[in-house]
């Protein structure tokens, strides 16, 4: 898991993929915030189409790559929580997410984890990419 939380700090632009709501792909760049207690922690507003999407299909996929050609693919199951010292904490962390939502107690703001993560780290050399589940 180290590994995984490593690679999703050290390169803040991910891919995330859902499900819309016309049952096509749709991905947008997205940014990990912080893992607590084992779980991987992101936010969004429940203004925006990709709440919804999470709602009604919360199954998705992240992708990310470093300058040396080095990627992640992480995939798991959006859970909402409403945990308030979890969105202090993100609030805190993350200049744009305070600049956009000011406080943890914004009506709008979100908070998601994954549940049954899988991930593999994979890069160019031949060797089998390094598996994860958590």
């Amino acid at each position: 898991m180290n590994e995984v939380i490593k690679m999703l700090n050290e390169n803040p632009v991910q891919y995330l993929s859902t499900i819309g709501l016309d049952g096509k792909p749709k991905v947008r760049p997205f940014q990990f915030m912080l893992e607590r207690n084992g779980k991987l922690y992101f936010c969004t507003s429940n203004q925006k189409d990709i709440y919804s999407q999470l709602k009604e299909c919360p199954y998705v996929e992240i992708s990310i790559s470093n300058p040396k050609f080095e990627w992640i693919r992480l995939s798991g199951k959006a859970a909402f929580s409403n945990d308030i010292d979890v969105k202090k904490a993100i609030v805190e962390h993350s200049a744009i997410v305070k600049s956009v939502y000011q406080t943890a107690e914004n009506p709008i703001f979100e908070i998601f984890y994954l549940e049954d993560v899988k991930a593999a780290i994979a890069d160019f050399s031949g060797t089998p990419p390094t598996e994860y589940s958590f």
